[in-house]
C-alpha cells in the first residue's frame, strides 16, 4: 500500500460554504483533485484553490458520466498519490451513491473516509424555519426521492396519514402526482405543505400553502419549480409552524433586528 493517496468521500452541505464541516473545508485545501457533482456551488470549490477540479454530475437525466468511470478515476488518482477529494451535495449517503464509492474502493485496496454533509433533506426546512419534527405534531419524519414514482410511491403508499412529516427530494416536477397519491391515502386536502428552492443560497426561495394547492401547478407562487431547481418538497403539520412564526413577526411593529 505504501505510496497510495487518500481519497476523502465529502458531503458539500446545501450549498453555503459555511455549512461545511471543518473537517470538509481542511480536506478541500489539502486536495490535488475533487472531482464534484452538480449542485456543488462555485464558492465551496473556492475552497480547493490548489486542486485540479472535475466535474462529473448527473442532472435530471442528461448523459453524464458513468459511476465506473469515476470509481475508475478515483481508483487511479489514489494509485498515483494523489489526495483526492469525492465532494458531493449534502451528504454522501443520502441519495448521493457514495456507499457504491467506498464499495468500489474498498475492492480495489484503496482505503478512504467518508466525511459527512448537512443533507438538503434537514437544512432546507431548518432555513425555511421548517422543524421536521415538533412536538404535538410530528414525531418521525420520512426522506425520499421523488424522481420517478416507482421510487416514491412504495413508500407514500405504506404511511399512516399525517403520520409523519414526508421530505421529498429530486421530486418537484412530480409534485402533482405525488399530492394526488397523498389525498387517495387519506390525507387531508388543507395538511401544510412547502416548497422549498435552492436553500442556503441567494437564490433561496419557499412556498408554503396546502396539500390540496400542492397538486394545482399553476397555483404555486415560486419562479423555476422543475425538475432542474434544486428543491424539495415538505409535506405535513410541522409546515405550519414556519407559517405561524411569519404571521407572529408580520404583527409586530417593527421589523426584528431593526430599532
Amino acid at each position: 500500500m505504501n505510496g497510495l493517496g487518500r481519497v476523502s468521500i465529502v458531503g458539500a452541505g446545501p450549498g453555503d460554504p459555511e455549512l461545511l464541516t471543518v473537517r470538509a473545508s481542511r480536506r478541500l485545501q489539502e486536495a490535488d483533485l475533487v472531482l464534484y457533482d452538480a449542485l456543488v456551488s462555485g464558492e465551496v470549490l473556492r475552497l480547493a484553490a490548489g486542486a485540479h477540479c472535475f466535474f462529473v454530475g448527473k442532472r435530471a437525466g442528461r448523459p453524464g458520466v458513468h459511476q465506473e468511470a469515476i470509481h475508475r478515476m478515483l481508483v487511479g488518482a489514489a494509485r498515483r498519490g494523489k489526495q483526492v477529494v469525492r465532494l458531493k451535495s449534502g451528504d454522501p449517503y443520502v441519495f448521493g451513491r457514495g456507499g457504491e464509492e467506498v464499495v468500489a474502493l474498498a475492492h480495489a485496496g484503496i482505503p478512504c473516509e467518508v466525511i459527512p454533509g448537512v443533507s438538503s433533506a434537514l437544512a432546507a426546512p431548518a432555513l425555511a424555519g421548517i422543524p421536521v419534527t415538533h412536538r404535538g405534531l410530528a414525531s418521525g419524519f420520512t426522506v425520499l426521492s421523488g424522481h420517478s414514482e416507482e421510487a416514491y410511491r412504495p413508500i407514500l403508499a405504506a404511511l399512516t396519514p399525517e403520520s409523519v412529516t414526508v421530505v421529498v427530494l429530486m421530486g418537484l416536477a412530480h409534485r402533482g402526482a405525488i399530492a394526488r397519491l397523498l389525498l387517495e391515502r387519506g390525507w387531508r386536502p388543507e395538511t401544510p405543505a412547502a416548497v422549498l428552492l435552492a436553500a442556503s443560497t441567494p437564490a433561496a426561495e419557499r412556498w408554503t400553502g396546502s396539500l390540496a394547492e400542492l397538486e394545482e401547478p399553476l397555483q404555486l407562487a415560486v419562479s423555476g419549480p422543475t425538475a432542474e431547481a434544486p428543491g424539495i418538497l415538505v409535506i405535513g403539520a410541522v409546515v405550519s409552524v414556519a407559517q405561524e412564526a411569519q404571521a407572529a413577526l408580520r404583527r409586530l411593529p417593527i421589523a426584528v433586528g431593526q430599532g
